[in-house]
């Protein structure tokens, strides 16, 4: 076998180890939090997907150094589920919403979701830098919680938003919150000082990443009664060319991080190629 593939096939088999790694320290997560995450919801897969999500985004890395940012999407995945599957009313998805800023703000956490949130908070809090960018941290905690509670209520009041609209709700999807806090937590040192600016280029790799993970979910969401973009009257073809036309862009948007942190750009460049690879862009969708 030439060295090149040799090479290649070593790094693959570290970066899956460092999945592995990272996924027991999830389900380690997973057992302290007493029934925030149920096996019926959370099953290996979920785990999996997760910290082989993370791994190939930044192989460099090692699994200290990937667990805030493991944690924190395992921490969004929860409250999702709550609020998509467990609250019935308004007033219930606004109660969490308040509970978790709170404790974002340094409130006693009173619940599993504000107990996990509290100790991501308070690891992010080891950093030296996290004073000066907190607010930073809690504003797109603020975005992704708002954008939940907007979804929930378009959900429960069967409004279709255009497919603007929606994308202008990717908070949603919490890859912004997670990339943030993985940042302040494992960044350089010029990602750290320039968070506003990497903000700006995560949210529109979110926007690709929140389509893309409907194309690939779009059957659960449908059985399961949840929003999905291909469930609003919008066809497969206009999905796929908004992803096209997303996914052009953000080589754009990456390429000046690049000069400055070769490894940030990376990071964000990777999530989009193995999330795509991952979950099969030709998932199953309506083709209307």
């Amino acid at each position: 076998m030439p060295d090149d593939e040799l090479d290649e096939a070593f790094e693959l088999g570290r970066t899956c180890a460092l999945a592995a790694e990272c996924g027991r320290d999830l389900q380690r997560c997973a057992q302290m939090y007493a029934g925030l995450f149920p096996v019926a919801a959370f099953g290996a897969e979920c785990y999996s997907g997760l910290t082989l999500s993370m791994a190939f985004s930044a192989p460099w890395a090692t699994a200290d150094r990937l667990k805030v940012a493991n944690r924190a999407a395992l921490w969004v995945l929860a409250v999702d589920r709550l609020v998509d599957h467990t609250a019935t009313t308004r007033e219930q998805v606004n109660r969490l919403t308040r509970e978790c800023l709170s404790v974002a703000d340094g409130a006693v956490p009173r619940s599993a979701v504000t107990r996990f949130l509290a100790d991501l908070r308070d690891e992010l809090a080891i950093v030296k830098e996290f004073d000066d960018v907190q607010w930073l941290w809690r504003d797109q905690l603020a975005r992704m919680l708002a954008g939940m509670a907007r979804a929930w209520v378009w959900r429960d009041t069967r409004a279709v938003p255009t497919l603007g609209r929606y994308l202008d709700n990717a908070d949603s999807r919490g890859t912004s919150f997670v990339d943030v806090s993985h940042w302040i937590y494992a960044g350089d040192d010029w990602a750290k000082a320039h968070l506003e600016e990497l903000r700006g280029v995560s949210r529109h790799v979110q926007r690709y990443l929140h389509l893309l993970g409907d194309v690939a979910s779009y059957r659960k969401d449908v059985s399961w009664g949840d929003l999905n973009v291909l469930a609003l009257g919008v066809s497969r073809a206009e999905v796929t060319g908004a992803m096209a036309a997303l996914a052009g862009q953000a080589p754009g948007l990456i390429e000046p991080v690049r000069a400055h942190s070769p490894r940030t750009a990376a990071y964000l460049r990777r999530q989009i190629g193995f999330n795509a690879g991952f979950v099969g862009i030709s998932a199953p969708g309506p083709t209307a």
